[in-house]
C-alpha cells in the first residue's frame, strides 16, 4: 500500500501565527489497466422444476415431496390442485411459474400416491406408482449433506439398454440434475442419486459421500417407481409405452380379498362335506355278517311288545 503525506493549513490563527498540520493518506492499489477483470461465472441453465401435488395425499407422500423440495434448490411449489381439475391446467400451472420440468404427486383413495414427470409443455411425461416410500424422518440414518449442494446422478447400465428406460433417463437427468452456477446451490458434491432396474421398477436411493475413496453412507429418501405408461404429450397424448407387467392397486387388493374369502368358503365346504360323509354309526359294518341270522329285527320287535303286554 502506497503511503503520501498531505499538509493542511489550518484556518485557526493563535498568537499570529498559523498552525500546520501533517497527516498520513493510506491510498488504494492502483490496478493496472493490462489486467483484464474477473467474469463472474454465468447460470446458462435456467432449468427450474415445480414440485406439487394433489389434494387428499397422504402425510407420508407430503413428507416425500418436501425432502425433494429440499434435495432440489431449482424447484419451485405451488399450492395443492383439486382433483375435478384436469392434468392439462399443469402445463398453465408451469408456464407462469416459469417452469420446464414438472414433478407432480396425485393421490387416489388416500393409500395410491402416483407421480408424473414431465417436460412441460410439449413433452414427454411418464407415469408411475410410488411404493415402499420411506421419507428422511423415518430413516434417521447417520449421514448428511449440506442443503443446496449438487448430486451426483448415478443410473443403471440397464437404462442404456431399451428405448423407454433410455427416454426416462433423460428425464430425470434434466428434472434431478441441479443447473451449475444456480444462485440457490453450493459450487461442490456431496452427495449422489442413484436410479436402479431391479424387478422392472426404479429403486431410488440418496447416499452422502463420506471419503474421497467412494465410501458412502445413505441419508434418504428412498421409494420405488413403478413405470405404468410414457407419453409423447404432456400429462397425456400418444402412449410411447404401457408396461405390460403392471397391475394396479385395486386389482391386487381385490386378489387378496377374494383369497381370505376363499379361506372361508373351503373350510365351510370341508365342514359340509364332513357331515356328509359321517356314518351313523361308529365304525363301518360288513352287510354279510347278517346272513346266517334265525332272529330278524321285526320278531325282536315284536316280542318285546308281547312281554310288555304280558306283564302289563
Amino acid at each position: 500500500m502506497a503511503k503520501r503525506k498531505r499538509v493542511i493549513e489550518s484556518t485557526h490563527v493563535r498568537d499570529g501565527k498559523r498552525k500546520v498540520v501533517e497527516e498520513t493518506v493510506v491510498l488504494p492499489p492502483v490496478i493496472s489497466s493490462d489486467e483484464p477483470p474477473k467474469k463472474q461465472p454465468k447460470w446458462t441453465n435456467r432449468e427450474r422444476v415445480l414440485v406439487f401435488s394433489s389434494r387428499g395425499i397422504s402425510y407420508r407422500a407430503r413428507y416425500l415431496m418436501n425432502d425433494l423440495r429440499a434435495l432440489m434448490p431449482h424447484s419451485k411449489q405451488e399450492s395443492k390442485m383439486a382433483k375435478k381439475d384436469q392434468l392439462y391446467v399443469i402445463n398453465e400451472i408451469c408456464e407462469m411459474k416459469n417452469c420446464g420440468k414438472c414433478l407432480y404427486f396425485e393421490a387416489k383413495k388416500k393409500q395410491d400416491l402416483y407421480m408424473w414427470i414431465s417436460n412441460c409443455p410439449s413433452g414427454p411425461s411418464g407415469k408411475f406408482l410410488v411404493e415402499n416410500v420411506h421419507t428422511m424422518n423415518e430413516l434417521k440414518m447417520t449421514g448428511n449433506c449440506l442443503k443446496g449442494s449438487r448430486p451426483l446422478l448415478s443410473f443403471d447400465p440397464m437404462f442404456d439398454q431399451e428405448p423407454h428406460w433410455s427416454l426416462l433417463k433423460e428425464l430425470f437427468v434434466q428434472t434431478f440434475g441441479t443447473p451449475n452456477f444456480h444462485p440457490k446451490s453450493q459450487p461442490f458434491f456431496d452427495h449422489v442419486f442413484t436410479f436402479s432396474i431391479v424387478d422392472n421398477r426404479i429403486w431410488f436411493r440418496n447416499y452422502q459421500i463420506l471419503e474421497e475413496d467412494g465410501s458412502l453412507a445413505e441419508i434418504g429418501p428412498r421409494f420405488v417407481l413403478n413405470p405404468i405408461r410414457v407419453f409423447a404429450g404432456s400429462f397425456g397424448g400418444t402412449t410411447l409405452y404401457e408396461n405390460p407387467k403392471y397391475r394396479s392397486p385395486n386389482e391386487l387388493r381385490r386378489e387378496v380379498h377374494k383369497r381370505f374369502a376363499q379361506k372361508y368358503v373351503s373350510r365351510v365346504q370341508a365342514k359340509k362335506s364332513l357331515e356328509e360323509r359321517k356314518p351313523d354309526e361308529p365304525y363301518k359294518r360288513d352287510p354279510t355278517d347278517d346272513v346266517f341270522l334265525t332272529i330278524r329285527p321285526e320278531d325282536t320287535t315284536g316280542k318285546a311288545k308281547n312281554t310288555s303286554y304280558r306283564n302289563s
